[in-house]
């Protein structure tokens, strides 16, 4: 059974991280070269692949006694936040070959791959996995990150830039920082206190 509140914290947490990151700005770039809909069917099919593999890292995470699981996940989600906050916009160099027709096998293969190299051991699937180790509820955790990424991503297709319009990104890098930093002060109590 799925928990909402494991859920709803996984969303916040993945969605704020992946705003601000090189898979959303590839997503955006392949939106404005092909059709939306083309795009989408594979970034959200490499997410779902990357937080597959999250998923199982996190349930080997799991295996370790609770206190070192507090303890990895407190350093892992104070690692993230610091992350975040040290972020510079730069390019990253992950953008798509274009690929040799517009049909949706084509966009969508390219996408798909993409996505899938940017995102490979990226913030959001070390916090994840991590995610998963927190909560052992895999399918919360998995349902929670894949969608805040196909969520990000579909945004990045639509209409990423009306965003940043709106809302600057310090604020957008700030917040998700913040909600990381309380998750990682949650897990370090918890691992000294057991």
């Amino acid at each position: 059974m799925m928990d909402l509140t494991v859920f709803a914290v996984t969303f916040g947490i993945i969605f704020l991280a992946e705003l601000p990151d090189k898979t959303a700005l590839a997503a955006l770039m392949l939106g404005t070269r092909y059709k939306a809909a083309y795009v989408f069917a594979g970034v959200a099919a490499a997410m779902a692949v990357q937080v597959g593999l999250a998923l199982a890292a996190g349930s080997l995470l799991a295996l370790l006694p609770h206190r070192w699981v507090e303890g990895v996940s407190g350093a892992l989600f104070l690692a993230g936040a610091v992350m975040l906050l040290l972020h510079k916009d730069e390019e990253e160099g992950h953008e798509a070959k274009a690929p040799s027709s517009t049909g949706f096998w084509k966009v969508a293969g390219a996408s798909f791959l993409v996505v899938a190299v940017a995102e490979f051991g990226d913030l959001t699937q070390i916090m994840t996995a991590n995610l998963a180790a927190k909560y052992a509820d895999p399918l919360s955790v998995g349902l929670g990150a894949w969608l805040a990424l196909c969520a990000v991503g579909g945004l990045a297709i639509l209409g990423g830039q009306k965003l940043l319009k709106h809302v600057p990104m310090k604020v957008i890098i700030r917040v998700a920082a913040a909600a990381m930093l309380v998750l990682a002060g949650v897990s370090i109590v918890g691992a000294v206190t057991g």
